[in-house]
């Protein structure tokens, strides 16, 4: 079994699981309770793009006990205890970043869908020929030169900033409204 005791940066209390699903941004820190009959056993992690297997070993790796002969477990999976979201418990509320407060800077950014392109407040994303991140690294520009107009947004350091994303655009990637707050 599994302990989950943090998510995303946050302190929780420990909730037992036999399996968690991560999305991309996601973050847990657990326990793994090593109280099976010494074995082998499998550890293994099914992608949701690329190759889906675990033949061959494939997105898998072996959790070994000292004194037991190294080979491929013979374990076979039984999970029926998979990490409900709703279940994780935080220690401490954190709040919202300056509490009630209104924030520092406010975004509305308006998706629409328009000619097979998504746009946010207007303004279409075309994806560059080297990576943006790798050119502002290097020193050799600014973000604001690399992407059209509109398409990024420069933030104050130390600031609160609420972003609102309304929902219901068709084939948008969200279709429920979202507002948040967070100190950058």
């Amino acid at each position: 079994m599994t302990t989950i005791i943090e998510v995303d940066g946050v302190n929780h209390s420990p909730l037992v699981v036999d399996s968690i699903q991560i999305f991309a941004g996601q973050r847990y820190s657990v326990v793994v309770n090593a109280n099976q009959e010494k074995g082998n056993y499998w550890l293994r992690a099914k992608s949701s793009s690329g190759p889906t297997t675990f033949d061959g070993g494939l997105n898998s790796a072996i959790f070994h006990y000292v004194g037991v002969d190294i080979s491929d477990p013979t374990t076979v999976s039984n999970l029926n205890n998979p990490l409900v979201e709703t279940s994780l418990r935080p220690y401490e509320n954190p709040g919202a970043p300056g509490g009630s407060d209104p924030a520092d800077v406010s975004l509305f950014l308006k998706i629409a869908f328009a000619n097979g392109l998504f746009t946010i407040n207007g303004a279409t994303f075309v994806p560059p020929t080297v990576p943006v991140l790798l050119q502002i690294i290097s020193g050799a520009r600014l973000a604001t030169d690399l992407l059209p107009p509109g398409s990024v947004y420069t933030l104050p350091p130390n600031k609160v900033i609420e972003i609102t994303i309304p929902g219901g655009t068709v084939g948008a990637p969200v279709s429920i409204p979202l507002a948040f707050k967070a100190r950058y």
